[in-house]
């Protein structure tokens, strides 16, 4: 998901820290489990599909759970696939359109696909060079396929949808300067309808991240990392791009947080995956040369008045995701300091409840996280590995609070 330089961060397990059990609330589904601890319960081989017998999943993307249907798509580079799995029932059903994306280059800014996001039938993805694609889920057929930018060998990161006006923003995050592009989409047909309308973010001077729709106050709103900054990804200064329909940018400002995933939580609340850690004066964290003080942590910004709420404990993260079954924001944190986590935050209280011990491996890293609402389990996949029994190959870790049936 990010453009940044490599971390080299050391693999070892974080005890698991349970500070506080989240009672019931407003709003979360009949029956689901208000509380208690997150824990690995159980994992879904990446050979268990039919046609994936002979596949290693170790570099992907982006993760989108669609709670009507329960089902997780993710943006597989592997295997150059968008890989399905039914999350009602664990099961991994199975791959769309293998081989028609790029797959890994070699490097994020040219590799695909990227971002998935689905709306009723339609599935979108971002890919490279520069490619949107508008997939049939009844058939499983492309649709339509658009260009960003054809003069662009770079990779369209991530998207968003606002269903009701049929409206994408897609992200170009890799090319200097980046950009957002506004795509009306024919909901009965998927196609694509020109003109696109082009928004670039000159003051981003690190890349753009995940755009998110808030129909609340009918705004997109886009990751910024760092905003006139050195460009070396150091930049303690962020923001959040908010555009309206029409193309018209405002910025809410972040400060010692570099925003790469973004989730819309309750009442206007955004929690930002803050992917870099800075400490308290301000610095970089580099794991190569820790400044003493690190302070991790995630930022609750509200959309309608821009103030901000410091999630200290966890960071690093890519990806993250709200639950309104159980009320709690979830956090794909491979770059935390103490080690790659699945953060588990209390939307109502914005405190931190929990880190659970993910993998990051070599050949990749636990950076993507979704959850199904309908069962509280979060859904992070896990690349090749030898320490999560069933992971040789990679899999798919569901994340949740043990029942009976668990």
């Amino acid at each position: 998901m990010r453009r940044r330089r490599s971390l080299v961060i050391s693999l070892f397990l974080v005890a698991i820290v349970s500070l506080l059990t989240l009672g019931a609330g407003g709003g979360r589904a009949d029956g689901a489990d208000a509380g208690g601890t997150v824990k690995l319960l159980r994992v879904i081989p990446a050979t268990a599909c039919p046609t994936c017998a002979n596949d290693k999943l170790a570099v992907f993307d982006i993760a989108w759970e669609d709670a009507a249907t329960q089902r997780l798509y993710l943006a597989d580079r592997s295997n150059k696939a968008i890989d399905v799995i039914d999350t009602r029932r664990n099961i991994y059903l199975k791959q769309i359109q293998k081989g028609l994306f790029k797959g890994f280059t070699g490097s994020n800014n040219t590799s695909g696909p990227d971002g998935v996001v689905v709306s009723g039938h339609w599935l979108f993805v971002t890919d490279a060079p520069s490619t949107v694609w508008s997939i049939d889920l009844r058939t499983d057929a492309v649709a339509d396929m658009l260009k960003t930018d054809p003069t662009s060998q770079n990779r369209t990161d991530e998207l968003a949808y606002d269903p009701e006006d049929g409206v994408i923003l897609a992200v170009n995050n890799a090319d200097a300067p980046p950009f957002a592009t506004l795509i009306r989409v024919n909901r009965q047909t998927g196609k694509f309808i020109l003109p696109i309308q082009r928004i670039t973010f000159d003051f981003a001077t690190n890349g753009a991240e995940q755009p998110i729709w808030n129909p609340s106050t009918r705004r997109f709103y886009v990751s910024i990392p760092e905003v006139n900054g050195p460009g070396d990804g150091s930049g303690p200064n962020g923001a959040i791009a908010v555009i309206k329909l029409n193309g018209h940018v405002d910025l809410l400002p972040v400060d010692r947080c570099q925003p790469a995933g973004l989730t819309l939580g309750p009442r206007n609340d955004m929690l930002l995956g803050c992917s870099e850690t800075f400490d308290r004066n301000g610095n970089h964290w580099d794991p190569a040369n820790p400044t003493p003080d690190p302070t991790p942590k995630q930022v609750i910004l509200n959309a309608r008045t821009g103030d901000t709420t410091n999630v200290f404990g966890v960071g690093g993260s890519d990806e993250v995701w709200f639950n309104p079954g159980d009320g709690r924001y979830y956090t794909g944190s491979r770059n935390n300091p103490q080690g790659p986590v699945l953060g588990v935050i209390d939307a109502e209280d914005h405190t931190l409840l929990q880190v659970v011990p993910t993998v990051a491996p070599p050949t990749g890293s636990a950076h993507s996280v979704a959850v199904d609402p309908n069962n509280n389990h979060a859904i992070v996949p896990l690349p090749a590995n030898n320490r999560i029994d069933g992971c040789a190959n990679g899999c798919f870790g569901i994340y949740g609070v043990p029942r009976e049936e668990d």
